[in-house]
């Protein structure tokens, strides 16, 4: 961001999270809340252009690091911190999703869609369709993505967060993608927030968009999601919570943060109460609050496989978590899609560890199968585009 527009979004998010205060005062009327904890990882081994040895070895680092991260910790349930990898299929090669599926059939985590589209030129509906479609079909050899009444289901990150063709035509191109989601299967997107003008203008809500096919960002407001609410259709936008922030105690301190774990500005206390200050919920549902965090954890792999991501574990486990105030949950991207739909069905809270397979039933994970990576068609789809 330049300057001029940094300033500029930096004011408009502050407007918006000072406008949404009556909504979060009310989070805490209520007791015990229930804050329901997960982190959703932009998963590319690939990244940065590294050559092929890096990329395996940062595979290996996540396979051998990630189960002692989370060895000790727990939430209300007795669950360990569970991961969801958000898989692209450009990086479909070296045995890499084969091992990510190794980890998942553990019961490490869970695996959904990564998508970079629209790079070298833009992509078009018909291969965006067809590029999803064969992910879906490629992907399921190994058991990946859940079901809802017999159909894959998947849960859906934009790559350079340009969902719906919203960065001025660059990294997408496809002003219909909502529909495309919606129609190959997406149960709901995870993208945001962004700290650019992809990020929807309704911050730290969980609603439904509804497509503009003939325009582009048709998710920058949507209908919330309400227990037992009447406007359900669209897509489910599940954002993490964007918040004002200061560094040091001046007004030249003054930064609007996400809920990025990326070592740069590394999570401390303050940041995680502001987290769970910013209330994200499903409206008429006040007392359970969402926190989805983010990563690119190939490339930050120090914080979120290392003493940053411990300490947000730590400090979750000791102050959100004593059975009275607060009642911790670890979930995946798709058992916090399925307590927020029980939620909205109007079933009562306190029952909420047992929506965690509620609509979309769990991946049936199996790593045997030998597929070392895309096939040439899935490749083919992909380049068109992105390289």
């Amino acid at each position: 961001m330049n300057g001029l527009y940094k300033i500029t979004f930096n004011l408009k998010t502050l407007f918006r999270y000072l406008n949404s205060y009556r909504s979060r005062s009310i989070v805490k009327k209520e007791s015990p809340v229930h804050v329901v904890f997960c982190t959703v990882d932009h998963y590319e081994p690939g990244v940065c252009g590294v050559d092929r040895q890096t990329e395996i070895e940062r595979v290996d680092l996540l396979l051998n690091k990630y189960p002692k991260l989370v060895e000790g910790h727990f939430d209300s349930a007795g669950n360990i911190p569970k991961r969801t990898w958000f898989f692209p299929p450009h990086y479909h090669r070296y045995n890499a999703l084969k091992r990510l599926v190794s980890l998942c059939e553990r019961r490490y985590g869970e695996i959904e869609l990564h998508l970079h589209h629209g790079k070298v030129r833009a992509d078009t509906s018909e291969n965006l369709e067809m590029t999803i479609n064969q992910c879906i079909k490629e992907y399921s050899y190994f058991g990946i993505f859940g079901f809802e009444n017999n159909k894959k289901k998947y849960g859906f990150i934009h790559g350079d967060w340009a969902l719906d063709n919203s960065r001025n035509g660059k990294f997408c191109g496809v002003n219909n993608e909502i529909n495309i989601l919606i129609k190959t299967g997406c149960y709901g997107d995870f993208t945001f927030p962004s700290l650019n003008e992809a990020n929807p203008a309704q911050i730290n809500s969980i609603y439904y968009a509804l497509d503009d096919p003939h325009k582009p960002k048709s998710y920058n407001f949507g209908n919330p999601v309400k227990k037992q609410g009447k406007h359900n259709e669209g897509l489910m936008i599940i954002q993490g919570p964007l918040h004002p922030f200061f560094t040091i105690k001046s007004v030249l301190g003054f930064r609007i943060y996400g809920c990025a774990i990326n070592g740069f500005h590394p999570v401390t206390s303050n940041r995680i109460d502001s987290w769970v200050n910013t209330g994200i919920h499903v409206q008429g549902v006040p007392n359970i609050i969402f926190i989805k965090s983010h990563t690119h954890g190939a490339i930050y792999s120090q914080a979120v496989l290392g003493k940053e991501m411990n300490f947000i574990f730590e400090y979750l486990e000791n102050n959100y978590n004593d059975g009275e105030s607060y009642i911790l949950h670890y979930v995946t991207a798709r058992e916090m899609y399925n307590i927020i739909t029980a939620l909205k069905d109007g079933n009562p809270p306190e029952r909420i560890e047992e929506f965690r397979n509620y609509i979309v039933k769990p991946p049936q994970y199996d790593s045997s199968i030998n597929i070392a990576g895309a096939s040439k068609e899935l490749i083919s789809m992909v380049s068109r585009t992105y390289r």
